[in-house]
């Protein structure tokens, strides 16, 4: 029991259901029975949409995030001249690229999507990647049921099932915000550097992509082409290079797998919740104030070496496209290498995109070396031609590795010697076969 003037977050949380100790401070759990039966049915009707307990209720997720761009500002559906701006300036993009990459156009249409609409399209992915730390759940759940008070400890099976359904609304809130949040700032479909969609298409935000623009010296139809450009060549890599997209993901999979909650903090926001009395309402509140808390902040060695590959492909993929931008938008965009820097400024800076990831999967994606990943590509392309270029990625052991982006002349003269494969590549490689797998069996 609490002493002194410490309040017991358990015996908090009971008086809230009306349960009171006897004279002798202490609660007789035979008595306790039915209106805690009561309490839990109660609240387990309260938090039908957060899930079993055992998982994330991914309807609550996209809630919680059509809420956050909500409030961020007015996300009106893409007016049909809008629409029409997208798919004249994708036309003219695709036009513009047909000279300067080896990749075929993208056989879906280009598409102007809101905010809401960008978190419907890409919430199955965020499904994918982030399902491993809901797992993570059970374990944290079973460390709060731990307590010392012997009086407490017959309760601990009747209350654990409610503690995982508020862990779980708690933790769907969480990665809603994070979803939401990212949803505020990217400008296309694959913005981040990786693909969110199942299948490769077009798509950019208008309301971001005027935010974007404003106090810029350059006409809003300029910059809309230059990020048609940008994100056309990006989802025609992904389309062309089966092996790139998957990749990627595996990485990230990879890496949040490793992910372990911090249990302090998360018992910190249950117990809160205890005293002040659990509701869907405050379990979304305690849910964003975790933001930044919710994983432990030291990295295994595996997931430094996971992020570090990552990083390097991500540099990659970005710098492929600086370079074959840069050649298709020379002729017609005068302003085109200004918008370059603005890219480059935006993606070094400290965005609400890097902070988003920071949330959802304790990810800090900060490809520092984009610029010399497009040297290292154009160097390619002076030594090899465009078709040279996009052949490297024709197999994940002909793709520059962290290494040669510190010698770009000599990677564009004599490529890379293909490292042994590790425990990490075999690692990956069963993840991109259980991928496949599961795309045969349905």
């Amino acid at each position: 029991m609490a002493t002194g003037d410490d309040p017991n977050p358990m015996e908090e949380f009971l008086r809230q259901f009306g349960i009171q100790p006897g004279p002798d401070g202490t609660f007789d759990i035979n008595q306790l029975v039915g209106p805690l039966q009561q309490a839990f049915a109660q609240f387990s009707q309260q938090m039908s949409a957060a899930g079993d307990g055992d998982g994330l209720n991914w309807i609550l997720v996209k809630d919680v995030a059509r809420k956050t761009t909500a409030a961020s500002g007015p996300d009106p559906t893409p007016s049909p001249t809008q629409a029409a701006s997208i798919r004249d300036a994708v036309a003219l993009a695709d036009l513009w690229l047909d000279e300067h990459l080896a990749m075929g156009r993208i056989d879906t249409a280009p598409v102007a999507w809101s905010r809401a609409e960008w978190v419907e399209k890409t919430i199955g992915t965020w499904e994918h990647l982030t399902g491993s730390v809901s797992s993570s759940l059970t374990g944290a759940v079973a460390g709060l049921m731990d307590r010392p008070e012997p009086e407490f400890a017959g309760m601990a099976a009747m209350m654990e099932p409610m503690m995982r359904t508020a862990a779980a609304g708690m933790l769907a809130a969480h990665v809603g915000q994070g979803i939401g949040r990212l949803a505020t700032d990217v400008l296309s479909t694959s913005d981040l550097g990786f693909p969110l969609t199942e299948r490769p298409v077009v798509a950019l935000l208008p309301t971001n992509v005027g935010a974007f623009a404003d106090g810029l010296d350059v006409p809003l139809s300029d910059v809309r082409i230059y990020l048609a450009l940008r994100e056309t060549a990006r989802q025609r890599l992904f389309a062309q290079v089966s092996w790139l997209g998957p990749q990627m993901l595996a990485l990230i999979e990879k890496y949040a797998r490793d992910l372990t909650l911090d249990s302090a903090a998360f018992e910190e926001a249950i117990e809160a919740q205890m005293s002040g009395g659990l509701s869907p309402e405050r379990i979304e509140e305690f849910g964003n104030q975790l933001a930044g808390k919710l994983f432990k902040p030291v990295l295994t060695p595996e997931q430094t070496e996971v992020l570090g590959r990552l990083e390097t492909l991500v540099a990659l993929v970005e710098g492929w496209v600086d370079d074959v931008v840069t050649q298709a938008s020379a002729a017609y965009l005068p302003r085109a290498a200004a918008l370059l820097e603005v890219v480059r400024r935006r993606r070094a800076s400290a965005s609400t995109s890097e902070a988003a990831l920071k949330t959802l999967l304790n990810l800090e994606l900060r490809p520092r070396r984009i610029r010399d990943a497009a040297n290292l590509w154009a160097a390619v392309r002076a030594q090899r031609g465009v078709e040279g270029r996009d052949a490297v990625w024709n197999h994940p052991d002909l793709v520059p590795t962290g290494a040669d982006l510190d010698d770009p002349l000599g990677f564009a003269e004599n490529g890379h010697v293909t490292p042994a494969a590790d425990d990490l590549d075999a690692q990956l490689a069963r993840l991109l076969d259980e991928e496949r797998g599961k795309g045969d069996a349905s």
